[in-house]
């Protein structure tokens, strides 16, 4: 009889600048983090306590230090090839029944745990690594824009950033108006305010690839009291932008045991259709198609109406979403990634996604939902 080997290590994988590694000890499936950062790893051993006492999460089974940085064993949930996340729920080409239950149990458990620990915080109390530490002096905003200048959309609009605001817009027939530096100083100022803020008990960055299936949360370096509207700001921009399309473009490596992904980019890329710069009216237009698989349609409108809406009803009834969400997801749009890095047509597309949130038009259910399976009323 052949003795079972007492350690079996799987493959590394790096998230952003963690590697994760799944390992069989002693018949145990474990994963290992490995995080290089010390206050990340506080942050993920406290947050990761706090989120247990209301969500579903593996177990920390051990946490310690290790050369140039710490090292943490999580409990291994079920897994393989395309299976065990949230992402492969909507790798598909139609939603499906699966998807639908685990919307509602995800929206159920959300609006539960929310309206209980629901509270307005002072910000400095509250999760601020995603948009507070962005938006500050030094943060993600100045390390990608301050005293950059780039063009619009090489080869296609080539006209510098700074001069955006010198131009109309015309976005999809509609007319904007864009001040490149303007949504930069109020993201500043919006962030810099000491006004409380209504924040809850949440996991902070529920992305397609940290909701497991069966329900469960991993990556935990910002649960903890957070900020309500940039929760669902994230969720919703992520699910309908970064997940499906931006992540996957330039972040390849993260989906290598979630391969399908790929071929289902097309269904969530935006297609350009017109660029062009009409010199004789100082208007640039610009028409774009969104597009989101009907999966995540499905998973967008389902995250709207069961738990956006209740929420809002009850914390601000007769509040206008709009205002409350568009800080956040400016933020999202600019502070994930730099936008000068980015293919010229990801980048104007994303130019006239931030021109339409900044709108004093900007309608949520319209900018999260495409015109062709609109958002269903609440």
């Amino acid at each position: 009889m052949t003795a079972r080997p007492r350690l079996r290590v799987g493959p590394v994988r790096r998230f952003t600048r963690n590697l994760l590694c799944p390992v069989d000890f002693l018949g145990r499936p474990l994963l290992l983090k490995y995080t290089r950062d010390p206050a990340e790893a506080r942050a993920e051993i406290h947050g990761h306590a706090r989120l247990a006492r209301h969500y579903r999460v593996p177990a920390l089974h051990a946490h310690l230090r290790v050369p140039g940085g710490h090292l943490l064993a999580y409990e291994r949930l079920p897994s393989g090839t395309d299976q065990g996340l949230l992402l492969d729920l909507l790798n598909a080409d139609e939603p499906s029944n699966a998807l639908h239950t685990y919307l509602d149990q995800l929206t159920t458990a959300y609006r539960e745990v929310i309206l209980a620990t629901a509270q307005p915080t002072d910000p400095s109390h509250v999760v601020r690594k995603l948009y507070w530490d962005r938006a500050a002096p030094g943060g993600r905003l100045d390390a990608y824009y301050a005293g950059a200048d780039f063009l619009i959309a090489d080869g296609l609009i080539d006209l510098p950033v700074s001069r955006l605001g010198t131009y109309n817009l015309n976005i999809n027939g509609r007319r904007h108006h864009l001040d490149w530096a303007a949504p930069l100083r109020w993201l500043r100022a919006h962030f810099a305010t000491r006004e409380p803020v209504w924040a809850a008990l949440t996991q902070g960055d529920p992305t397609d690839v940290n909701l497991a299936h069966p329900l469960a949360w991993f990556d935990y370096d910002t649960a903890g009291m957070n900020s309500i509207p940039g929760e669902f700001a994230n969720f919703l921009w992520y699910a309908s932008a970064l997940g499906g399309w931006l992540v996957p473009t330039y972040n390849p490596a993260a989906f290598a045991d979630h391969p399908a992904t790929f071929a289902h980019v097309p269904a969530n890329r935006p297609e350009l259709r017109r660029a062009d710069v009409d010199d004789t009216t100082d208007t640039l237009h610009i028409d774009y198609t969104p597009r989101h698989s009907a999966p995540r349609r499905a998973a967008v409108t389902a995250y709207w109406n069961q738990l956006v809406r209740p929420v809002a009803d009850l914390l601000w009834p007769g509040s206008d979403l709009a205002n409350l969400l568009r800080p956040y997801l400016a933020l999202r749009i600019l502070g994930v990634y730099n936008l000068a890095d980015l293919a010229p047509e990801e980048r104007l597309v994303l130019l006239a996604r931030l021109a339409e949130a900044m709108s004093p038009a900007f309608d949520p259910t319209a900018y999260f939902c495409p015109l062709e399976s609109p958002c269903p009323a609440p």
